[in-house]
């Protein structure tokens, strides 16, 4: 074998060890991009399934009553603050159920449709503005076609809270919230000897949290305003989507109590093991298929 041979051969391999270390660069190349698609395309549906997961499983009941016929005139905050809260909880991811004006069937349908949502994963609120009673050492949300004149209508027309609670929590429900708006002045407090100012305290079940308008046994006139003072403090409350339940909660009791001069001041009652975030989740970002 001559001198040029030899060389021809040499720079036969070595062209040949190029084009292989093309080959192996480019089907390498090509497989981090599929896999990153790939990759791209699970996170995408993942996010898709929590979104929906995250949406069933945060479920609301608002209810705000205004009409009573046996009032002097309307209640305008109750529907204003239903209204604001369906808005504000639909922005932090509740599956809300809003009705208002509501009779006592109307109430009981909504909270059976709301027990038939939940999951053992659910967080579940409930939300009543109107009137509110006291009876028995229960709070009774009253509805708009309540015929109150002794003390037993009230349990025969009123819903309690605790029952609704009680419901949340023989469906499994994880979390149970309640903010009860009802500690005003009402029509049928004259009307029975046995008569109590404002609502009972409220003893939530396990992992439960409450946030209701007045001290036991006080009463809150509404202040002027498109919503009553507790919405009003409250939607401030929740502003940012980090927040905990029971931080939101307790800043607004304060907050309350501080804008009407003590003359309000909300209770908060908690057997909460875990804090809620009352904000929605961000979800992760998706991985971007060229970076």
């Amino acid at each position: 074998m001559n001198m040029r041979q030899l060389g021809f051969s040499r720079r036969s391999v070595t062209t040949a060890a190029a084009l292989v270390g093309l080959v192996s660069l480019a089907l390498g190349a090509h497989a981090a991009l599929n896999k990153r698609a790939l990759d791209a395309a699970k996170a995408t549906e993942a996010a898709a399934i929590y979104g929906t997961e995250h949406k069933a499983s945060r479920l609301a009941l608002v209810i705000g009553n205004g009409h009573y016929p046996d009032a002097g005139e309307p209640l305008s905050q109750p529907i204003n603050d239903a209204r604001s809260m369906t808005g504000a909880l639909r922005a932090e991811g509740f599956d809300v159920d809003v009705v208002e004006d509501a009779t006592r069937d109307d109430m009981v349908r909504a909270v059976d449709r709301l027990k038939a949502r939940i999951k053992p994963d659910s967080v579940v609120m409930l939300f009543f503005g109107g009137f509110g009673i006291q009876s028995g050492r229960e709070s009774y949300m009253i509805p708009v076609d309540a015929n109150i004149w002794k003390e037993r209508d009230v349990r025969r027309n009123g819903l309690s809270v605790e029952s609704v609670l009680g419901a949340m929590k023989e469906r499994g429900a994880q979390v149970k919230l309640a903010i009860i708006d009802a500690s005003r002045r009402n029509p049928y407090e004259r009307r029975f000897r046995s008569f109590s100012h404002g609502l009972a305290p409220i003893n939530p079940p396990d992992n439960a949290l409450v946030l209701s308008s007045a001290t036991p046994g006080k009463v809150a006139d509404d202040a002027e305003g498109q919503n009553s003072l507790l919405v009003t403090e409250l939607l401030k409350s929740i502003e940012s989507p980090a927040v905990s339940a029971e931080a939101a909660f307790t800043k607004t009791r304060s907050a309350v109590s501080q804008a009407s001069d003590g003359r309000q001041v909300p209770a908060v009652s908690s057997s909460l093991v875990d804090d809620v975030a009352l904000g929605a989740p961000v979800a992760s970002a998706v991985p971007k298929a060229g970076g």
